[in-house]
């Protein structure tokens, strides 16, 4: 391996030290309603979210209050001195990409039939502080106004 490569795969190691994440894989909903879901709880707080999830009714809201629960989890093992009270953690992405797609058959009128496809995706949330959100906004207006 070349010392570039090498260089970069180190830096991905020490960004992956800091990020909290849980992924949920073929998840057996259709991507469309766990979007739904997903974009309720983008960017706010981790007890906030928690809540939010546990007294909807969509069915896609308790897979992800366990996802959330699972990137919590993660985050405890990382910092085990913290409360988590006190570290302000927020859903920091959450995105819902594609499955496989399952295809079956639906008998239709006259001989014919029609497909049904059952479709199924993967969830991803990743957690970070809102101290962090805060500094990488003022960062980046900073570099806006050095380039102007």
């Amino acid at each position: 391996m070349g010392a570039r490569k090498r260089n970069r795969a180190e830096e991905i190691k020490e960004q992956k030290k800091n990020t909290y994440s849980a992924v949920l894989r073929n998840c057996p909903t259709s991507p469309r309603k766990m979007r739904l879901v997903a974009d309720m709880i983008r960017g706010n707080e981790v007890n906030n979210a928690l809540d939010k999830l546990k007294y909807n009714s969509k069915e896609a809201s308790k897979r992800l209050e366990k996802l959330v629960l699972s990137a919590v989890a993660n985050w405890q093992t990382k910092n085990e001195n913290v409360r988590l009270e006190d570290s302000k953690l927020i859903v920091k992405e959450i995105f819902v990409n594609q499955s496989r797609t399952l295809k079956r058959i639906r008998p239709a009128p006259q001989g014919r039939a029609y497909r049904i496809r059952k479709r199924s995706n993967h969830v991803t949330v990743i957690l970070g502080n809102l101290n962090d959100q805060v500094e990488e906004k003022v960062n980046k207006k900073d570099n806006v106004t050095q380039t102007k």
